[in-house]
């Protein structure tokens, strides 16, 4: 696979890889062993930063669309995200909001589905 591929697997920002990482194709077997027997550089880069915007949006607890919408960098280190965590900067506060509200109606919307697809599947009209 090619190492944007594997780098957005492995949760990591590709530019901050070593570059025989970027520059080569990664085997599945390779992968494996990345995933299952990390090289210290992938574990200080998951651990330090810089992450890519859908783990920073995943640490923050918001969505890439509200890191968008905040303005705020697709990349942050670890320390960066523990001061922002920290700060609670208004915009994070909205986002975090926003995208919880977003969680629950998702949740809710798959229970009503799941409740209407096991009613068909009973025999009942579900009205």
């Amino acid at each position: 696979m090619k190492p944007a591929t594997a780098a957005k697997k492995l949760g990591i920002y590709l530019p901050a890889t070593p570059v025989e990482f970027q520059d080569g194709e990664v085997t599945r077997s390779e992968f494996l062993r990345l995933s299952e027997d990390p090289p210290q550089w992938l574990v200080d880069l998951r651990k330090d930063g810089p992450h890519p915007r859908q783990e920073v949006a995943r640490k923050l607890g918001i969505s890439t669309s509200g890191l968008a919408r905040a303005g705020a960098p697709d990349t942050m280190t670890t320390a960066e995200i523990k001061s922002l965590l920290e700060q609670k900067p208004e915009w994070l506060v909205a986002e975090r909001a926003t995208h919880a509200a977003v969680q629950e109606e998702n949740a809710r919307v798959k229970t009503e589905r799941a409740a209407k697809a096991q009613q068909r599947q009973s025999g009942g009209s579900g009205r």
